[in-house]
């Protein structure tokens, strides 16, 4: 029975957070306890209280009620109750009785923990243990930051947010061809630098159509909560004396509110931003003589502003004066003239006829050796030019001579620009017309359409198919028609749906359970929406705009489709969409092909095909499908000869792109994130449901141990962890190392107490029975500027500590899997009386651990530095090198370099170790 004495402080094993309890009365066989720092009294059974004695030792420091500080010195004891004698902060002696210690004082400490009896199950140390070493992992990763997002591993998007972001200060413009994920780009370069503590406050300029899509994808794809800000939203900032674009940290704004409401572009100036992200930036009006207000605004804030990414047309599509204006926002110190540009362009034409000679494994001639040779300043070139003369076709060779002619090129460094010429993995096509007989008419119950549909969705019998169509008033009747005339499940997507009802509708078509056949889609559909499960189209009308049209034929058109795509086009015989039929299959060939052209050609004879649609003269029409064919060549044959296939390597080398791939392919197989996260849940009080395979629900349970789980709702939450399942099933969440669940429960883990102090029974072959040994968990520590991503080389490092009662290290002979608890129950107020007389002998154990620790650290902070100055040194070397042909290499840069890695040896020469968990092991 304890022996309890009123005046003594004692600690609840069950409610730590009541602070420090004092013994008001203990009489018979009852025991009561205040706890004046939160005003609560309680009332135990003697013989069973779960209470722990607080007693301090040497060295301890303890404070009173008067907030008087000392180091313990001396302990003496009268009547039951404990003093405490020792120095101050300023070195006088002071004492301190039990009664008067402080009321708030926590046992945060591990040690603290075990030794007032607050340990928790082992199962929670293993947990932070586990945390811990996946947290050292994830940042020394090379593919850090491009982990979580919901997209698929193509490798020009991954090879150019891996190049692009890893940058100290990003200034780009993406120019890929239409299709190929220029959004998704921008995405993963945002969410790396967020994930790494790159950039902290964002804003993107897009069309004001387009904020939608740029609002949810940002959101589904990479968890990248934006918010819109419109006039309305500022004006309710402005009633508080707000910035309103100071309010927020990532802001989504479209080009026309500026415009609309220029009194709002000083505000956004003067909010501070570290990133810019301009889409559509072609549409911004530049001549050297008159430069639009859009330009300029978008101008004043490139200046402002460390990161810039522009997305824009290919250059070839927007001609030099255009493709100049872009390039001055991105660099105005060495884009300053037009004219200039123009000349310094031509001088690399031989750089690209060399590229093309050594893409196509032809020798060089002695002239063309020469020239080499002088635009690469190499070293090794002429061994690598004899190799390569000597056999062409020696991929090895040929691909270090192309690699030394990429970083040389003029605007590799700011321009990425892809195309389908060097994007493979997009699917064969096939279309069908279907032309109908009758009239229009108002009815689409009785129109030729409609009975086309019905007999078409029979044909296709269990297969899917994506209906689009222009308006949402089409869709809503074609969901009641079939309903009506065919009880015909479909689902529905459009603008007057909200987010959270187009996922559900998008989910319940892509379930492979669910009776829905057909998703119809108003334009929406056409936006974002990956749909490439399905490989029917069924296009009800065409619009007027072929860039819509590959926007449609996009959703199933992707990098990834594995079969290949039908596309169903009915039409009325001479009528309007008759003639569109034959304007896009005859003239621009785009069902079948994806026409760069097509963008460029609707813009010349976009007047002629208005009074076409309008007057549908069939001889004109000819004459126009054959103008129209021979204007898609002659500017496909343009932009083919104008294409920088120099350029286009620089976007992605493939061999570096597929290095990354394999390492995210590598951490996604290793099947020990779920496993991990169960563990989690099961700490925490997260109940954990089979969905399906590699799918799970989560929900709040009664015995949840916070008041919020991070991103766990009432309702539940539906998450999986395979890529593929993800992409098809976007109503669910996809949990990688990345996601912001999984980082915030890793954060929750090592922020608390959770585990940090604990006490379990083992077996091991190795120990025998009845001795006692400390398992300690060390931290190293090194803090730096987020710029210096100090982590890829010293990350907090756990390091594992085990000592046995002789003081003997046994971390090399005992590995931390092989302590398995066994099902014996512990006393836990036995263990805590035998962990108080211990005491400092635990504490002479620590030390020996942690003198051990601080060898190993020694040996990890030189491991590290050498590792970050052979990364660093050798970036600036090679950054020296470039900048003598390159002028897009700034001095500012390598300077940048050198500063950084000063910074991070003397970061990382000032590690600190920490003791971050305790287990008291107990061999039976």
């Amino acid at each position: 029975m304890n022996d309890f004495i009123p005046g003594q402080r004692w600690i609840s094993n069950t409610e730590s957070e009541l602070g420090l309890g004092m013994i008001l009365e203990a009489e018979f066989n009852r025991v009561t306890v205040l706890f004046l720092a939160t005003g609560d009294k309680r009332v135990y059974a003697r013989d069973n209280a779960p209470l722990t004695r607080v007693q301090f030792v040497e060295g301890d420091k303890v404070e009173s009620t008067e907030y008087c500080k000392i180091t313990v010195q001396q302990v003496q004891q009268h009547n039951g109750l404990l003093s405490y004698f020792g120095l101050d902060e300023e070195g006088r002696l002071q004492q301190i009785d039990e009664m008067e210690l402080n009321h708030h004082i926590q046992f945060n400490k591990p040690q603290d923990r075990l030794f007032t009896g607050q340990f928790d199950p082992s199962a929670w140390f293993s947990l932070r243990y586990e945390t811990w070493r996946r947290q050292q992992q994830h940042q020394q990763s090379a593919v850090k930051g491009l982990q979580g997002a919901r997209a698929a591993l193509i490798p020009h998007q991954l090879y150019i947010a891996h190049q692009a972001a890893n940058r100290i200060a990003p200034r780009i413009m993406l120019a890929d061809e239409v299709g190929l994920g220029k959004t998704i780009e921008a995405g993963l370069i945002l969410q790396h630098r967020l994930i790494n503590g790159l950039s902290q406050r964002v804003l993107i300029l897009v069309p004001e159509a387009l904020m939608y899509q740029w609002l949810v994808e940002m959101i589904r794809r990479f968890n990248l909560r934006f918010s819109l800000l419109d006039e309305t939203r500022c004006m309710a900032c402005q009633e508080d004396n707000d910035n309103p674009f100071s309010t927020e940290q990532w802001v989504l704004c479209s080009q026309q509110f500026f415009a609309d409401f220029p009194e709002r572009q000083a505000q956004a100036l003067d909010a501070g931003w570290d990133m810019v992200v301009v889409d559509e930036a072609h549409h911004l009006e530049w001549s050297e003589a008159s430069p639009s207000a859009d330009y300029l605004f978008v101008e004043r804030l490139a200046n402002s502003v460390d990161g810039l990414i522009l997305l824009t047309a290919t250059p070839e599509q927007l001609g030099k004066e255009s493709h100049f204006a872009r390039l001055r926002l991105l660099d105005p110190d060495r884009f300053y003239s037009f004219r200039q540009f123009v000349a310094e362009e031509s001088q690399f034409a031989p750089v690209a006829e060399l590229a093309n000679r050594l893409i196509s494994a032809q020798a060089l001639t002695a002239d063309e050796q020469a020239r080499l040779k002088s635009l690469l300043q190499y070293d090794n070139v002429e061994a690598l030019l004899q190799q390569f003369n000597a056999q062409p076709t020696d991929a090895n060779v040929r691909e270090e001579l192309i690699k030394l002619l990429l970083d040389h090129h003029g605007t590799g460094r700011i321009l990425f620009r892809n195309s389908r010429h060097t994007v493979q993995g997009f699917p064969d096509r096939q279309r069908y017309g279907y032309p109908l007989q009758g009239e229009p008419g108002t009815d689409l119950a009785g129109s030729p359409y409609f009975v086309w549909l019905v007999d078409k969705l029979k044909a296709l019998g269990d297969e899917k198919a994506l209906l689009i169509c222009q308006r949402a008033e089409t869709v809503i009747q074609l969901e009641q028609l079939l309903r009506q005339h065919l009880g015909h499940v479909a689902a529905v997507f459009h603008e007057g749906m909200s987010i959270v009802e187009r996922d559900r509708a998008a989910a319940f078509f892509a379930d492979d359970d669910s009776r829905a056949q057909v998703l119809l889609c108003s334009e929406i559909g056409s936006e974002g929406r990956n749909f490439q499960f399905v490989r029917h189209l069924i296009l009800f009308d065409l619009p007027h705009n072929p860039d819509l049209l590959q926007q449609r034929i996009g959703r199933l058109d992707r990098i990834g489709q594995k079969q290949v795509i039908q596309i169903h086009i009915p039409y009325l015989e001479n009528s309007p969409q008759h003639l569109l039929f034959r304007w896009y299959e005859e003239g621009l060939d785009a069902f079948r092909h994806n026409c760069s052209a097509a963008g460029q050609v609707a813009k010349q004879l976009d007047t002629r095909l208005k009074v076409l649609l309008a007057d549908q003269d069939q001889a004109d029409i000819d004459d126009f499908i054959t103008e129209t064919r021979a204007l898609t060549g002659k500017i496909e044959a343009e932009l083919q000869n104008g294409r920088d296939q120099l350029l286009e390597l620089n976007s992605c080398r493939p061999v570096e792109a597929a290095e990354l791939i394999q390492q995210l392919k590598t951490i996604e197989n290793d099947g020990s994130l779920w496993p991990y996260m169960e563990a989690l849940f099961d700490c925490y009080g997260v109940d954990v449901e089979y969905h399906s395979k590699d799918c799970h629900i989560l929900w709040p349970s009664e015995n949840l141990r916070i008041a919020h789980f991070p991103m766990l709702q009432d309702d539940g939450l539906t998450v999986t962890v395979d890529r593929d399942i993800a992409l098809a099933r976007e109503d669910m969440q996809f949990l990688t190392q990345e996601h912001p669940m999984v980082l915030s429960a890793m954060d929750l883990v090592l922020s608390s107490e959770t585990g940090n102090a604990a006490v379990s029974v083992i077996k091991q072959p190795k120990l025998k029975a009845g001795q006692f040994l400390l398992e300690l968990l060390f931290v190293v520590e090194c803090s730096a500027p987020a710029e210096l991503q100090i982590g890829r080389f010293l990350p907090h490092t756990p390091l594992r500590i085990l000592i046995d009662q002789n003081k003997k290290d046994l971390t090399a002979v005992i590995p931390h899997d092989s302590m398995l608890d066994t099902p014996e129950s512990i006393d836990k107020e036995q263990i805590s009386q035998f962990l108080s007389s211990q005491r400092q002998h635990i504490q002479d154990m620590i030390n020996v651990g942690e003198q051990n620790a601080k060898t190993l650290m020694q040996d990890l902070i030189a491991e590290s530095n050498n590792r970050m100055i052979a990364a660093l040194t050798g970036e600036i070397k090679r950054m020296v090198r470039l900048k003598k042909i390159n002028p897009g290499i700034k001095d500012q840069e390598i300077q940048q370099l050198k500063e950084m890695t000063m910074l991070a040896h003397e970061s990382i020469q000032d590690a600190q170790l920490r003791l971050d968990a305790v287990r008291f092991v107990i061999t039976s």
